[in-house]
This record gives structure tokens, sequence and C-alpha cells, in this order.
């Protein structure tokens, strides 16, 4: 079989880990990473983060030996795919991505939340809180509403403090 890259879901803020864990294995892996000004209120600073949160790339011909040094690396959630089973990523997508993420342009990257979309705070006072999302409120907010006792109350949080929640089955 062909070496191919596939993607990997990963552990909320687990990338890092995900990649050591698989360079360590030797398997070839790559992580994109954009650099962007930390958005701490007591200091700025200059910091790396997954252009893709969630996910990590890795160059296999999936057999039966890779495939689960691959699944049973810690952080690893699942190899993205759909019912006929993983998909993969063509060479020129991966060569993309790493021009981009080695330039000095700047990326912007997201994605936009629907109305309905099952979220969960994942930063701040709120921490842990979920809800469903409601409608972006203009200079990077995003307003969540919260069940609770059969009665709905809406907040208005960050949005780089919110995160999708994968849908259920």
């Amino acid at each position: 079989m062909e070496r191919v890259w596939y993607v990997l879901h990963t552990r909320s803020r687990f990338e890092q880990v995900v990649f050591d864990g698989l360079e360590g294995k030797f398997l070839e892996t790559f992580l994109p990473k954009i650099t962007v000004v930390s958005k701490r209120r007591d200091r700025r600073k200059k910091i790396r983060i997954p252009l893709f949160p969630g996910y990590i790339f890795v160059r296999s011909d999936l057999n039966a030996y890779e495939r689960l040094e691959i699944v049973k690396t810690i952080g690893v959630v699942r190899i993205v795919g759909n019912k006929d089973g993983p998909i993969s990523v063509p060479d020129v997508a991966i060569d993309s991505l790493r021009i981009m993420v080695t330039g000095d342009n700047t990326v912007v990257t997201g994605t936009r939340l629907k109305k309905g979309d099952r979220v969960m705070v994942v930063e701040g006072p709120l921490v842990g809180v979920t809800g469903t999302f409601v409608r972006y409120r203009g200079s990077g907010r995003v307003v969540v509403s919260i069940e609770a006792l059969g009665q709905y109350a809406a907040v208005d949080v960050p949005e780089e403090y919110v995160e999708q929640l994968p849908e259920l089955p």
C-alpha cells in the first residue's frame, strides 16, 4: 500500500502530545502551527498554536501494525474518515500548509459556528458550561444559550472561550 497523509482527531489541547508520541514511534507527522499574540489580560506574548486545534496529520499506509500504533498513541481520538474508512489528504494540500505556516503572513482560521451548534465554554469564569450557539455579537463575542430547569438563559462570552462540541450520533 501507498503511504499517504491522514488526519487524526486528538483530545482537546493534545496536539503536541500526539505529535511527540508519533514521532517517538518513527512515524512521519505534521502539526502546522501559527504564531499569534496571546490573549491573556496581564501580558501580551507571541505564542505558537496549532493551525487546526484538535487535529494533526500522519503519513502512513495504515497497515495493521501502524494503524494500531497510531490509534493507541496517547491523545488520539480517531482517524478522520467516513463509513468507507479513513480519508486521505493529498500531498499538495500538505505542501501548501507547510508553505503557509513557514511564511510571515497572517493566517486567518476558524470554523464559523452555526445557530444551534452545541458548544462548551473552555476558558474564563464560565468554564465547563455547555449550551447552544445563538449568534455572533461582534467584536469577537458570541451569545450562548444555556438550558436549565426547562428555562433558557443567554450568556455573552468571548469567541475564543467557546469550542464546538462534536455532534452526538
